[in-house]
């Protein structure tokens, strides 16, 4: 068993639910501080380690979460959604401490060591290393989409500058004419057009429309301040196939 397989058996024993390897040279995005920018980003430079390799972890949304939330975000909810994040960061630090041991570099990013600038982009956006793992494709939404999964998914990644046995990108959205999200989505924030590996989110996503209506959604039924709504979740037909095969 090579290095690529060792590291997914270990992730997938510790309970990942997707794993894939990616090369991601040439893909790390600038940190530019004078375009708009949310609340919450950064107003100094990112520095992180432009290793040429990414592992993308993916962990699933029980399916008993997503059916409760048809009619907006539940405590349920609001508490998976930290739980997996916690759980990402562990895998993500298991992940990062394997390689280490291997002798090469690595680096996790977890919850703390991934800062947003500008509207909500990282220099090495975790969905940029599923796509480029073969995960899925970027919808209409937004979000990742899985085949097996649906976007009832959280991610993280760990850069590397092990030699990983990479897998096939992503080329394209498997969305087709479907509109489901957009028709439901509260913020009028996703305008139905296909993504494609070179389209830019803002064009066919207005992330800071999500943000304000998701936060409003999220004050009003759980008296939270956070970014948490999740019906383009909950209505993608891929997350249904996965629920109802479940």
């Amino acid at each position: 068993m090579d290095l690529s397989e060792e590291l997914k058996k270990i992730l997938f024993d510790a309970g990942a639910s997707l794993v894939g390897f990616a090369d991601i040279r040439n893909l790390y995005a600038e940190c530019l501080l004078d375009e708009p920018r949310s609340e919450d980003s950064v107003t100094e430079m990112i520095h992180i380690p432009e290793y040429p390799y990414g592992v993308s972890i993916a962990l699933a949304v029980p399916p008993q979460i997503i059916t409760q939330i048809s009619e907006g975000p539940t405590r349920d909810y609001f508490n998976s959604y930290h739980d997996m994040n916690n759980c990402l960061d562990n895998l993500a630090e298991l992940c990062s401490t394997y390689i280490s041991d291997k002798g090469f570099h690595a680096y996790a990013q977890t919850v703390n060591k991934t800062k947003e600038f500008g509207i909500f982009r990282t220099v090495m956006p975790h969905k940029t290393v599923a796509i480029h793992s073969g995960l899925g494709w970027i919808g209409k939404s937004a979000l990742l989409v899985t085949p097996q999964y649906g976007t009832a998914i959280r991610l993280t990644s760990v850069l590397t500058d092990a030699p990983l046995r990479v897998d096939k990108p992503s080329e394209k959205s498997l969305c087709g004419g479907c509109m489901k999200c957009h028709d439901a989505c509260p913020a009028n924030a996703i305008s139905g057009d296909l993504w494609y590996p070179d389209t830019d989110r803002d064009n066919f996503f207005d992330a800071m429309a999500c943000r304000k209506k998701a936060r409003e959604i999220a004050a009003a039924t759980l008296n939270e301040k956070i970014t948490l709504c999740g019906k383009c979740i909950e209505i993608c037909p891929y997350t249904q196939k996965y629920i109802l095969n479940r």
